[in-house]
């Protein structure tokens, strides 16, 4: 990939792994709704989210101020496995609930100033496969990815900078699907 570095593997949890996290964390985890602004109006984010990590693992995007709750046993497990297959010491996860086909993420890049100049991004997805875009900023290169039940995929390097990536909405009847982005934070 041109100015990046994106690595995909469809299989990083057999179906069984895949279908107890799934179900595990829709019901185990403290799901919340936040709001964002957006030309001084307030809007519901389109999905749920959670955020876990080390105490000092403070983070914040447009204008969300995310204090870390403690990680729970099925978490720590998954960052360590985690961590042993990108090289990465994460210290957090945010975790994001779709519902459905309407649930969505806009296009960003996560590239604030406390995930450092090169920020590894994990992104581990659980239950209903959606498609994941990223377009270049400054190029006219796009890419799609299906990412699958139980798949990891990996940014890293200069991916941030000049890429942007989203989960759009979708008209198809879909079920809930649970994204996991480990990131390091620093403090």
């Amino acid at each position: 990939m041109s100015d990046g570095n994106v690595e995909y593997q469809s299989d990083f949890l057999n179906d069984e792994e895949a279908n107890y996290l799934l179900d595990f964390l829709y019901t185990h985890i403290k799901w919340r709704s936040d709001k964002i602004k957006f030309f001084g109006k307030e809007y519901n984010i389109p999905r749920m989210q959670a955020w876990y990590g080390d105490e000092n693992a403070f983070y914040s995007y447009s204008n969300i101020d995310l204090k870390p709750l403690p990680w729970t046993a099925e978490l720590l497990k998954l960052r360590d496995r985690i961590s042993k297959v990108s090289g990465e010491d994460f210290n957090s996860v945010l975790l994001n609930l779709y519902r459905d086909g309407q649930d969505s993420n806009g296009w960003h890049s996560d590239d604030e100033k406390e995930l450092g100049p090169k920020p590894i991004i994990a992104s581990l997805s659980l239950g209903q496969e959606r498609v994941f875009h990223l377009k270049h900023k400054s190029k006219p290169l796009k890419e799609s990815i299906k990412l699958g039940h139980g798949s990891l995929l990996i940014m890293k390097d200069e991916t941030q900078k000049y890429w942007k990536h989203q989960i759009p909405k979708s008209s198809k009847t879909m079920k809930p699907r649970i994204n996991l982005t480990f990131r390091r934070i620093f403090t």
